[in-house]
């Protein structure tokens, strides 16, 4: 088997070292170059399916010990409802390590959602790049893991999706789900504000290519009704999604429960999950859904062992599968280095 650095680099093309903005060591009188990469350079070389491919592989680092991953900081700005989320982490071998700082305002019409990541050379610590990108890292890393889990846990056979939200990550996890298992030929989206589902559903009619039929609906129970996948991306904090409501062999990922008391699933969900998943079982008991059933954490099985096979995922149809997402800092390690190998010759040069 080969090293799983060596594998990660595998899944990212090689390109053409600039060594005009190349890390190297600083010495006096040496000035260094740093990029600059904003949202656009970052989405021409940053596609669904690499991202994909690369935190797959974060995942499986993270819970082999391949990984290096401090504590998420939380800072709230009650006046604005504001959350701000400051994530890092470093692979194993990598060339960089990242810091990445996301925010979400939502006292504002529309909310506002941003963020960067700064990319530093593993090496000596000095900074190669900034990713100015408007959030989109986090958005297509968030999307990616959720595709991640649709790979391993999904039906085979997708038919019906159900979205609950309305926002960027609505359209991330379909975007990525249509990687995994495409084909799917019904989206229901619910939303508490009917502009903003109206809005999310002529989004996803021109994102997809599948011809799937997008429709938003009343309430979240008719979303759930029969859906294969069922998709959470709110900031709710209490119980969306009821056990009752989902059939036999149906999938839940689980996005929005990124920090204390949020909530989108009845705990009972959890509980009579056949096989429940989440991406850091220390980091769902604080912050995840797990945190609302801490007595199903023993059984709990990470994501990155069920994508190295030494954990099960799903194995038959009828299973209810969960996966609780709460973001790690190694999918924006992994997205950031996709970023930086595939980026080419574009983007802006600062010299510090």
């Amino acid at each position: 088997m080969l090293p799983l650095t060596f594998a990660i680099w595998q899944t990212i093309p090689a390109v053409p070292i600039d060594t005009r903005c190349s890390p190297r060591a600083t010495l006096p009188g040496m000035n260094r170059v740093v990029r600059i990469l904003r949202a656009s350079d970052v989405r021409g070389a940053l596609t669904m399916a690499a991202c994909i491919d690369a935190c797959e592989q974060a995942f499986i680092a993270y819970s082999t010990g391949g990984a290096e991953l401090p504590d998420v900081i939380h800072l709230n700005i009650p006046e604005a409802e504001g959350e701000i989320h400051v994530k890092a982490g470093y692979l194993h071998g990598g060339r960089y390590y990242a810091v990445k700082v996301a925010s979400g305002f939502y006292a504002p019409d529309p909310p506002a959602i941003d963020g960067m990541v700064a990319v530093f050379d593993a090496r000596d610590g000095a900074p190669a790049a900034f990713l100015l990108d408007d959030g989109l890292i986090t958005d297509l890393r968030t999307g990616a893991a959720g595709g991640v889990a649709g790979k391993h846990l999904a039906p085979e056979r997708v038919r019906s999706v159900a979205v609950i939200g309305t926002g960027g990550q609505a359209r991330q996890q379909i975007d990525a789900l249509g990687v995994v298992r495409p084909g799917f030929a019904d989206v229901r989206v619910w939303g508490r504000d009917p502009d903003h589902a109206s809005a999310c559903v002529d989004d996803l009619r021109t994102r997809m290519v599948s011809g799937a039929t997008v429709t938003a609906v009343p309430s979240v129970q008719e979303a759930v009704r029969d859906a294969d996948v069922v998709i959470t991306c709110t900031a709710a904090r209490e119980p969306l999604v009821q056990r009752s409501w989902l059939k036999p062999g149906a999938h839940v990922t689980a996005v929005g429960s990124d920090g204390v008391d949020k909530q989108e699933l009845d705990p009972a969900i959890l509980q009579d999950a056949d096989v429940l998943v989440v991406d850091s079982r220390d980091q769902c008991l604080r912050l995840g859904e797990l945190q609302h059933a801490p007595g199903e954490a023993d059984r709990a099985v990470e994501l990155g062992a069920v994508c190295d096979g030494t954990a099960a995922g799903r194995s038959d149809a009828y299973q209810l599968t969960v996966c609780d997402l709460t973001g790690l800092g190694v999918q924006d390690v992994a997205a950031a280095n996709v970023v930086m190998a595939r980026a080419g010759d574009i983007g802006e040069r600062l010299e510090i």
